[in-house]
């Protein structure tokens, strides 16, 4: 006796219909009443709704379906109606009224019931011409959909052997041949254990030649439709002709691009070997998926997208995506109203911006404003964000994020995080936009900087200080604001701290290189010079910290009286210990070297740093170093020495002419050597200058007398301060007296940029 069961519903792809599934069971009873045999089948009804119109009642026609079909239950009622609503919004394909053989393949795969016992029959139907053809493959694909088929397809040579022969030979001559047969092994490669008879047939070459073929008829076709839209009047008859062709075209558009979905859903599947993905991209597979972006359907965008994203996790798959201009394509995707699209070609996007270039390609194309707008959507927010964060980076782009609104919403972000742990994602973006200069004025508009440090300072977030630590470093109005928190950041400078946390803020006060403010007071308030000295010793921490705490001296020096309490302290010596031991690294030397300038800038410290230390001979030493920041500062304090103490001057002068000596003799021996040049210069006045090879510099005279009037441009003649003539003396900031050389803080040679998300 039979059962029917009802399964799903769904609506006909291409007319006016509803698709009812449904399962026969048939099963003989035996003679006490028990099942005997039985054998289940699967079903379709078809319910053509012809007379849905625009102002048809959809709730009514509704409950008439129901009525006449005994295969829907009234539960289901309610969708049926939306089925319906569907269908009555539904755009309707310009094929529809067509005669049967020229209608989509569903059409003929749900009119006929297909039995895998018939499939000879089938076969028959591939031998005769292109609509017996369509018919006869699709009523193989209707039993290809349904799993349990497969493995008996498989082994029927004949079968797969007629379909390969007819696609290979007649695939130009019919979009829908072509697509039915194009699915039939799609619905193989849907399993990977079936990759090896796709293969066998070399369909996935026939599909990458399907697909380059119809991507240039689309050319074609958009030519020739400009060529008729340039030509034809306003109205007339060629106005008609032309609003023919539109359709035409509509028509023809939306049957290849049914070809070209599964045609590249198929590619997609064999894709998952390595191997076959390679043999893809050596015939120019994102080339073509690349053109594919230029659509307008959805559903074949979001196929597309998600191939390329898949692609894009190899190196040379991105490099081609690089060349071609698929930045530019996917920037016209977002945003878009289709979630899935949407999310496909953020996260694609994202793969992509790990190069350089393509993260550059994506400011220029506008996308920088686009994301940013996608930081208040849920389900993007965070793809969106990593994006953002891999443009921060570059220090080309961090200035256009003022010229958006992204810092204002992150801004709210940290706000509303409250004393939850902050994400990463937003933590590393807001570090990396915080060394630009306006982004950190933008930063601490309002009460942005009081919010940060009140938050930083209660939950002792190392990233949210080195976020602060960032703004710190920017000259002008922001420095000034930090005057409210040197007290706060202090108080965390102590030995019963975590070292990274005593990093940031130690980093965050050396940066406050602000005249007006008494650092001997702060020094002594808060006992800090204990702790600055006793981190001097090469081993007490880690070396970006001892690091810190020489920037630190260095920035306290500034101030006379703070530079002379800790020159009694005995840091010099301290510093010179630390010297010896980092002397391999440019950045310990240059900001050591700094701090002594600083020392001998001021009158009070000037005779500890010549008289009581060996802090001039390091210098001298270095003064020829091969960096030339090194070699800057070195000079500075040197010249300075040099006029203040004679003895040291004429050191000073000595090792100046001994070094230009020896390149000289160099010079000329590497000259002598060669033979084709006897001569060194021509015969002119200039070998008479003696004082250009003896002096020690090329300016000072030869006779080692050193005018002071040479060093006015250096600094002050007082040597400490500069009259102003209104009364108030500050510090010298001309050209001559340079400030703080700059730090590598964040692009220390032994460490990764800052990267935490998972």
């Amino acid at each position: 006796q039979p059962n029917m069961t009802a399964g799903s519903l769904d609506v006909h792809p291409t007319e006016k219909a509803l698709v009812v599934h449904y399962e026969v069971e048939a099963s003989i009873l035996g003679e006490g009443g028990g099942h005997v045999l039985g054998e289940r089948k699967e079903g379709q009804k078809i319910i053509r709704v012809k007379s849905l119109s625009p102002s048809t009642d959809v709730g009514a026609l509704a409950r008439k379906v129901v009525e006449e079909c005994k295969l829907i239950p009234s539960s289901r009622l309610p969708q049926v109606e939306q089925l319906l609503y569907y269908l009555q919004n539904r755009k309707s394909s310009p094929v529809e009224g067509k005669s049967q053989s020229c209608h989509c393949f569903y059409t003929l795969a749900l009119n006929e019931e297909a039995s895998i016992t018939r499939v000879d029959e089938y076969i028959e139907l591939l031998y005769e011409g292109i609509p017996e053809k369509i018919r006869g493959s699709a009523l193989i694909l209707q039993l290809a959909r349904n799993p349990d088929n497969l493995e008996e397809l498989l082994h029927n040579e004949a079968a797969l052997g007629a379909l390969a022969r007819v696609l290979r030979e007649d695939w130009k001559q019919s979009v829908e041949l072509a697509t039915i047969i194009i699915y039939i092994f799609f619905c193989f490669s849907s399993f990977a254990q079936f990759h090896g008879v796709v293969s066998h047939y070399k369909i996935g070459a026939l599909c990458m030649s399907v697909v380059e073929h119809e991507l240039k008829r689309h050319d074609v076709w958009r030519e020739e439709l400009r060529k008729k839209n340039k030509s034809a009047p306003e109205n007339g008859s060629l106005r008609r002709d032309q609003d023919k062709a539109v359709r035409k075209y509509h028509g023809l558009l939306s049957k290849q691009e049914q070809l070209l979905r599964v045609s590249l859903y198929l590619l997609l599947n064999l894709a998952e070997d390595t191997r076959t993905e390679l043999k893809m991209r050596n015939k120019n597979i994102v080339g073509l998926l690349v053109k594919v972006l230029e659509r307008d359907d959805e559903e074949l965008l979001v196929l597309v997208v998600s191939f390329l994203k898949k692609l894009s996790i190899f190196l040379e798959n991105k490099n081609d995506m690089a060349e071609v201009d698929t930045v530019e394509r996917l920037a016209r995707l977002v945003p878009c109203d289709h979630e899935d699209l949407l999310n496909l070609t953020l996260r694609l996007l994202l793969n992509l911006s790990f190069d350089s270039g393509l993260r550059a390609k994506m400011v220029e194309v506008g996308l920088l404003p686009k994301l940013t707008a996608l930081l208040g959507d849920e389900n993007n927010r965070q793809v969106a964000m990593r994006i953002l964060y891999h443009i921060s980076i570059d220090d080309r782009f961090k200035g256009m994020f003022v010229y958006t609104d992204c810092i204002p919403q992150l801004m709210q972000m940290l706000y509303e995080h409250g004393e939850e742990e902050t994400e990463a994602e937003l933590i590393s973006i807001c570090i990396n936009l915080a060394a630009n200069k306006r982004n950190a004025q933008l930063m601490c508009e309002g009460n942005g900087l009081k919010m940060l440090m009140k938050r930083a300072l209660k939950m002792k977030d190392c990233l949210l200080m080195k976020m602060i630590r960032n703004i710190s470093q920017h000259d002008g109005p922001t420095k000034s604001v930090f005057i409210d928190y040197v007290g706060d950041l202090a108080a965390e400078i102590r030995a019963e701290e975590e070292e990274e946390w005593v990093l940031e803020c130690l980093g965050t006060l050396a940066n406050l290189t602000i005249p007006d403010l008494d650092w001997e007071l702060v020094l002594k308030e808060y006992n800090l010079v204990p702790y600055l000295k006793d981190r001097l010793k090469p081993g007490s921490a880690e070396d970006d910290l001892i690091l810190e705490v020489v920037i630190m001296i260095g920035t306290v020096s500034m101030d006379d009286a703070c530079a002379a309490m800790l020159a009694k302290s005995g840091i010099i010596p301290a510093l010179i210990e630390l010297l010896n031991a980092q002397q391999e690294d440019d950045e310990f030397v240059c900001q050591i070297v700094y701090v002594f300038y600083q020392m001998v800038f001021h009158q009070a410290t000037r005779d500890v740093i010549i008289k009581d230390t060996q802090a001039p001979a390091y210098l001298i030493d270095l003064m020829h170093d091969k960096n030339a920041e090194i070699r800057k500062v070195c000079d500075n304090t040197l010249d300075i020495i040099a006029e203040y103490d004679e003895e040291w001057g004429r050191k000073i002068q000595s090792e100046k002419f001994r070094f230009h000596n020896n390149q000289w003799l160099e010079m000329v021996e590497s000259r002598q050597a060669d033979e084709s040049e006897p001569y060194l210069y021509d015969n002119d006045n200039d070998n008479d200058r003696t004082d250009l090879f003896y002096s020690a510099d090329g300016i000072t005279p030869a006779d080692g007398s050193v005018s002071p009037d040479f060093f006015n441009d250096l600094q002050p003649q007082n040597g400490d301060l500069l009259h102003t003539g209104d009364g108030n003396d500050v510090f010298d900031q001309t050209s001559s007296s340079p400030g703080r050389p700059a730090t590598a803080y964040g692009f220390r040679p032994d460490e990764q940029p800052f990267y935490q998300y998972s």
